[in-house]
């Protein structure tokens, strides 16, 4: 890898990182106080979990918009994939506000439907690209499915 390519990947990654970061600054708070005492489904994971998940998806994520880029920005296939991860990473970055922010799951479940299904139409346009690149996505298309039927149990549980 050339160094503007190595560049671009360290980019790519941080930018990703960073939207989990701005998802950490309206979780933290909400934890002790407000989300630890919910009712939760049989399936929740462990809360020590989240974190290293998270971090973990959202460098696969940068690997898979790095991957995509250097097919060549001007081509519409890559213009189209990287527009749809454009839009579910914006969608990601909402979703902690509306859960843990608001305090609310349905909020969370308003945004997370459409997360869902922005993350498998990048996906889907990733595949016409750079298979290695969709199938980086697909581990994140598994956690926020489990993140979405928790939200939902959440939402149901509790209100």
């Amino acid at each position: 890898m050339k160094v503007g390519e190595v560049f671009l990947l360290a980019l790519c990654i941080l930018g990703c990182e960073l939207v989990g970061l701005v998802g950490a600054r309206f979780t933290a708070p909400a934890i002790s106080g407000w989300y630890e005492p919910l009712l939760k489904p049989w399936f929740a994971p462990p809360q020590w979990l989240f974190g290293p998940v998270w971090i973990t998806l959202y460098a696969m994520m940068g690997s898979a918009a790095f991957l995509l880029w250097r097919q060549g920005i001007h081509r519409h296939a890559v213009a189209v994939a990287l527009t749809w991860f454009a839009v579910q990473l914006v969608l990601n970055a909402l979703w902690s506000p509306a859960f843990f922010g608001l305090r609310s799951p349905l909020a969370g479940l308003v945004v997370i439907v459409p997360l869902w299904l922005a993350i498998l139409a990048t996906i889907w346009a990733s595949l016409r690209v750079s298979t290695a690149a969709a199938l980086l996505l697909v581990p994140y298309l598994a956690w926020v499915s489990l993140a979405m039927a928790l939200n939902y149990s959440i939402w149901r549980l509790n209100r």
